[in-house]
């Protein structure tokens, strides 16, 4: 048996495969070609960048499992491929602490200006240094304040967690059910039940002092004018999940008029090219969609594919 992991898989996961007799082809597949080459493979594996739609699914008879690394499966035609038969498989658990931990480093970067900082500092550090010591004199800290965190899945809760663990008040909003509270481990083997308020969409918006978005990918933009000018004068706004739930237009226009103090950005609408606006901002804190992206994740999201692939094809 053979697969294609057209995005790439950690050697760990290739070698759990490998070691279960599936031959595993690493080599990137171009999206033009897959129709006419992935016939001759019996499975896929992507991450974001390859599109699996019922085009390609009807061209590929063979295929029968598609694996996910990571959460969204935007890119995949899913149910279309299990009216098919094929299996369609990711991994949801394996990067939401990466992504936890992205929010932070936005947040962090965004109450502290390191954004800004990072960018004038090489420039005018050595003949302007008090005036900018002077510009980022005014941070903040995030012990005591409040994030509304929308959409409280496993990204969600991680999330959360962060937060909690730093002394934050979390207000959560979900379509489905909020817990009461989240366990936290910490070093030592200790566990603590800390609580977490759950709020109507309106109430996280109009409440929170810093807003994180953790929803799968939707039609309409979750945070457009509207809820702009709903919000505390001065929040800071971190979007790890997908391009599209904010309106970014209207982002630039609440950065520019103080509305917003800081947005940190890690999806973007138009991916790869995302708006020059956006990129040359001075508010915005940017990463070229990163979230997932660590050592760590990837070496679980790898082992966690190379299983759910290996129960399909041997199971």
């Amino acid at each position: 048996m053979r697969i294609l992991a057209n995005d790439g898989i950690d050697p760990i996961g290739k070698k759990l495969l490998e070691e279960a007799g599936i031959e595993v082809d690493t080599q990137n597949i171009p999206q033009e070609e897959l129709a006419s080459k992935l016939n001759a493979y019996d499975g896929i594996t992507v991450r974001s960048a390859t599109k699996v739609r019922k085009e390609l699914i009807d061209a590929c008879p063979n295929i029968k499992v598609i694996g996910r690394g990571g959460v969204g499966m935007d890119n995949i035609d899913v149910e279309y491929a299990r009216s098919k038969g094929v299996a369609v498989v990711n991994t949801p658990a394996s990067s939401s602490l990466s992504v936890a931990e992205l929010v932070f480093t936005h947040l962090f970067n965004g109450v502290r200006f390191v954004y800004d900082a990072n960018r004038k500092m090489p420039v005018e550090g050595a003949t302007q240094f008090n005036n900018l010591k002077k510009a980022y004199a005014k941070g903040s800290e995030l012990r005591g304040k409040s994030i509304g965190i929308i959409g409280f899945g496993r990204i969600g809760r991680e999330t959360a967690k962060v937060a909690l663990g730093l002394g934050m008040d979390v207000l959560a909003y979900d379509l489905s059910d909020v817990p009461a509270s989240l366990t936290l481990e910490l070093s030592g083997n200790i566990e603590v039940e800390v609580p977490v308020k759950k709020v109507s969409l309106e109430e996280l918006i109009s409440q929170a002092d810093f807003i994180s978005i953790h929803t799968p990918f939707i039609e309409k933009p979750l945070l457009g004018k509207e809820e702009f000018e709903k919000m505390k004068k001065g929040v800071g706004i971190v979007n790890c999940s997908r391009g599209g739930t904010i309106d970014e237009e209207a982002l630039i226009e609440a950065l520019d008029s103080g509305k917003v103090a800081f947005a940190g950005l890690d999806v973007f609408d138009n991916e790869p090219t995302p708006r020059t606006s956006i990129l040359q901002h001075p508010k915005i804190s940017l990463t070229p969609h990163i979230g997932a992206s660590t050592n760590e994740a990837q070496e679980r999201i790898g082992v966690e594919l190379a299983n759910l692939v290996i129960e399909v094809l041997k199971g």
